[in-house]
């Protein structure tokens, strides 16, 4: 099985993306992953790590190589779950190009859709771990020892881009972008807009029924009420 997540920063895909990826036994790419990775190869790591301290965006031609490269990988046969790729209709179309070559296909696109004002909510209770990088949430995953990390002991922080100012700022921008690449996904037949406003395990499990459905229609029947594909994605309806 071969998916995408999309959704908004911080709503929850990455975490979404590990529980399927450990139940269905694939690996979860994650865009930072293969990024940090590449960041340490002898042939594309002094071009990757040059954009990154220039605080440039990776273009697209050298992505989409580090991308084909993980995709490669032998875990990567039976199927995988791509997180943040592909991020704009350009980087879809080169990756629709990529699993050609490679005689593949997609079988899904999730879109998980969360709220802005839930969205900021969310990310104002986050806490990151400043030693080991592991992330809670103070209501829905506090840690043992309040202020602590449960694996290493480490002291607890805000992210600075987890305040409310940053947060709305970075809900902009994913609606500006990713709202084509939702019509995009949903226009081929692959899309499945989830509810993200739910606990993690019934996100999960709406996910699941999703997926158990893919051999089906993708697409609601005429004279569906619900919020179109574009609406799911900027949190409305």
């Amino acid at each position: 099985m071969r998916l995408v997540f999309l959704g908004p920063p911080g709503g929850g895909k990455g975490t979404q993306a590990e529980i399927l990826a450990e139940k269905r036994q694939l690996p979860a790419i994650s865009t930072g992953q293969i990024l940090r990775e590449a960041a340490q190869s002898e042939i594309l790591g002094p071009v990757v790590r040059r954009t990154i301290d220039e605080g440039n965006l990776v273009p697209d031609n050298l992505m989409i190589r580090i991308v084909e490269d993980r995709l490669r990988r032998p875990d990567c046969r039976r199927g995988f779950i791509l997180d943040g790729f592909p991020r704009t209709v350009a980087q879809a179309d080169e990756l629709g190009r990529l699993l050609d070559r490679m005689g593949l296909k997609l079988d899904g696109v999730i879109l998980l859709k969360v709220e802005e004002e839930q969205l900021v909510k969310r990310l104002a209770e986050r806490r990151v771990c400043s030693r080991c990088g592991a992330t809670y949430h103070l209501t829905s995953r506090p840690p043992e020892r309040p202020g602590l990390c449960d694996r290493c002991g480490g002291a607890l922080k805000q992210r600075d881009d987890d305040r409310e100012e940053v947060v709305r700022e970075r809900f902009r921008t994913y609606r500006e972008k990713t709202l084509p690449l939702v019509d995009y996904y949903a226009a081929r037949g692959l899309l499945h807009p989830i509810d993200g406003d739910q606990p993690i395990d019934q996100v999960a499990r709406a996910i699941e029924e999703a997926l158990a459905h893919l051999d089906g229609p993708s697409q609601a029947p005429d004279g569906h009420q619900g919020p179109s594909p574009r609406e799911a994605a900027a949190g409305q309806g």
